[in-house]
């Protein structure tokens, strides 16, 4: 379903989030956070959110859940997320979330959801035990975006079915009601380290749920956990090329050259240029010294931050009051639209 939407009738706004279900870890950091601060001040109102709504489809202990909220929080202001420049909030705080995605259970079709890969991943081989909520969250997610009517979405590239279903949803209901009410939200996509790896295995994605530590970098690391884990990432034999060609088939290289380029805001070819013929052993030192400098004072600041929680509540409550204020028009006029008396 690919009907069309005037998105220049729609005010231009940015809207993302990520799950607080675990630690932050570097490729959250490149491949949504970096993102995020970005598109601050770039002609988009920017809203951000901690979706916890989505973290509960599958149990969640309810203090580190609390506690992961914050951390959250704290990993968006530390990045360079500004509260006085962007919304920032917890998605269970604007009740719209929730209402929205009711109305668009009713309009996704089962089809569609039995489609979603990322449902299959998470489930695994016992589907039948798997939550409801699990089952039917990309309607939730085509709430969260369209709540607030935006027109546009940082996404990686394993989130590209969801917002396409996004789109489905917002067709359907504009078909079915004979309205142009919901936009045609365009995903955004770009940068060297959209989909950052593991650092043990370049063939998967960096994952805070993977068991091992030494797979990832977490946003709260200090240097020298930095510097261990870059040292031990595997490699190959061969030394790095001038010319990306020469990754082909050489994921673990080609991972760390994608998160230098992204640490150091260069393409990957101005990056193999700068390092073509060098060795490992020259080059993931010269990666270790950028990570350690680009992320250091991010950690620092998490910590102060996860040290003030009554700071970080405050401003949470303050991004959802302000969520609620674009949040809430939206949704009354989907239920004036859909024939709710209210």
């Amino acid at each position: 379903m690919t009907e069309a939407s005037n998105n220049s009738a729609f005010t231009p706004r940015v809207f993302s989030g990520i799950q607080p279900s675990g630690g932050l870890t570097l490729g959250n950091y490149l491949g949504a956070i970096k993102r995020f601060v970005e598109m601050q001040g770039q002609g988009f109102e920017t809203i951000y959110c901690m979706v916890d709504l989505h973290a509960i489809t599958t149990w969640q202990d309810p203090e580190v859940l609390r506690n992961n909220t914050r951390e959250l929080c704290a990993g968006y202001i530390a990045s360079g997320i500004d509260p006085k420049q962007s919304i920032l909030f917890n998605q269970s705080q604007v009740s719209q979330h929730a209402e929205l995605g009711w109305i668009f259970n009713c309009v996704a079709r089962m089809g569609w959801m039995k489609r979603m890969t990322q449902f299959k991943d998470k489930a695994g081989k016992n589907a039948e035990n798997a939550s409801l909520g699990l089952f039917g969250y990309p309607a939730l997610m085509a709430a969260d975006i369209l709540i607030y009517h935006a027109t546009h979405v940082p996404v990686g590239e394993d989130q590209k079915q969801h917002l396409e279903l996004t789109r489905d949803v917002a067709a359907k209901f504009n078909h079915d009601f004979g309205v142009d009410f919901f936009p045609m939200t365009e995903p955004v996509i770009e940068g060297a380290a959209t989909r950052v790896m593991s650092l043990r295995d370049g063939t998967k994605k960096m994952s805070k749920s993977d068991p091992s530590d030494l797979s990832r970098i977490n946003m709260t690391d200090d240097a020298d956990s930095i510097a261990n884990k870059i040292r031990k990432a595997r490699t190959d034999p061969d030394g790095l090329p001038s010319e990306i060609e020469g990754l082909e088939g050489r994921s673990e290289a080609r991972n760390l050259v994608n998160i230098y380029a992204a640490l150091n805001e260069q393409s990957v070819e101005d990056v193999l240029r700068d390092v073509g013929g060098k060795q490992f052993s020259e080059f993931k030192p010269m990666l270790s010294d950028l990570a350690v400098s680009k992320l250091s004072p991010i950690s620092s600041e998490m910590a102060r931050l996860m040290q003030a929680p009554d700071e970080i509540d405050a401003i949470l409550r303050d991004g959802a009051d302000q969520a609620r204020t674009i949040a809430a028009p939206i949704l009354d006029k989907t239920y004036e639209i859909v024939g709710m008396v209210r």
